[in-house]
């Protein structure tokens, strides 16, 4: 029994590439280039798995992932992005991805992934970010919520403003 994938990606050279290689591991695979007709798709065919980009063309991945849940509860939806940082997982995993990884993803990465969607905790990653990547990636979303204002920033991290100003001025720490 082959299981059908929708791989929905407005990037047509990783479509293809990705499509081809997943049909080598078994998949049915079918693509879609934008949101549109990937909802379109949905209301007409039945899958169980979706390998979604964050960012479309004429839409967000993750509300697209949202309107699969709705319409398809059963497909697994898998949230691609090239721009990783904690809140996006979170907010994948909230719109009803069952995992979420960031670009480039490898193609065993993407297939484990989905098959493995049963497990409760997913293997521990190769390459971790840092405690300090964490606490920099934490930092940039809180300042970004609070529209760039550090004086907001600071209060709500209860942190000093120029120690915030300090670590806002410094590069990102490296993975």
């Amino acid at each position: 029994m082959s299981m059908k994938l929708l791989i929905v990606d407005d990037d047509l050279p990783f479509r293809e590439r990705l499509s081809r290689s997943m049909e080598k591991k078994g998949f049915d695979v079918e693509s879609s280039p934008s949101f549109k007709e990937t909802l379109n798709k949905i209301k007409n065919n039945r899958y169980d798995y979706a390998v979604v980009d964050m960012r479309l063309d004429d839409g967000s991945g993750l509300e697209l992932v949202k309107e699969i849940q709705k319409i398809s509860p059963e497909t697994k939806s898998l949230l691609l992005t090239g721009y990783g940082n904690i809140a996006t997982a979170v907010a994948a995993i909230k719109s009803g991805a069952i995992d979420y990884l960031p670009k480039p993803a490898e193609i065993d990465q993407i297939y484990d992934a989905l098959t493995n969607s049963k497990e409760i905790l997913p293997p521990p990653p190769e390459n971790p970010m840092t405690a300090d990547r964490i606490r920099w990636e934490h930092i940039q979303r809180v300042f970004i919520q609070c529209n760039r204002n550090v004086s907001e920033t600071a209060r709500r991290l209860r942190m000093h403003r120029r120690t915030l100003q300090r670590i806002l001025n410094k590069h990102a720490p490296r993975e």
